[in-house]
């Protein structure tokens, strides 16, 4: 018998994981990425570009209302998250492919270090000056011919792996 909602038996968690989000703007990516935020016990998101489409009522399709429950904010300049990011000592791990990146498997998450979790616009990925300040940047291993995936997808199997980490 499926279980409800208030039936699930899942242990409530939370994880130091910021979710930087670099310039991601389709509203229904932002809504998904707020409910599986809300699922995977993410602390906070952070939106990185002006004019972010964080309008409550398109959101909430595929959010379903967990954008009321994720803490989030927007920060408008590069140089502004990079410092933030710097001052706060995070672990900075870049989902990208890139010549260096490593597959996803390998991410190593050092003892008492929050982790910012850097993923990258629909179209442009993720900034190369936000990937020069990165500490690790991984990669989800795929076997068809296509070389991308979409951003919720990729930062939901990322998220998955995240918090196993935690956990075990």
């Amino acid at each position: 018998m499926q279980l409800t909602h208030e039936e699930n038996q899942f242990e409530r968690k939370a994880f130091p994981i910021t979710l930087i989000c670099d310039h991601i703007c389709f509203q229904q990516n932002i809504g998904s990425l707020f409910r599986i935020s809300e699922a995977f016990g993410v602390e906070n998101i952070i939106f990185l570009g002006k004019n972010i489409p964080l309008n409550p009522r398109k959101i909430n399709k595929t959010s379903r209302s967990t954008h009321l429950h994720v803490p989030h904010f927007v920060i408008e300049e590069n140089s502004q998250l990079i410092d933030y990011l710097l001052e706060n000592q995070f672990e900075i791990i870049a989902l990208e492919i890139t010549s260096n990146s490593k597959p996803l498997k390998e991410i190593i998450i050092p003892e008492n270090k929050k982790v910012a979790l850097l993923t990258g616009s629909e179209t442009d990925g993720i900034s190369d000056e936000l990937l020069k300040i990165s500490n690790q940047i991984v990669h989800i291993n795929m076997f068809g011919k296509n070389s991308s995936m979409n951003v919720v997808q990729a930062v939901s199997i990322t998220l998955y792996e995240l918090t196993s980490k935690f956990i075990f």
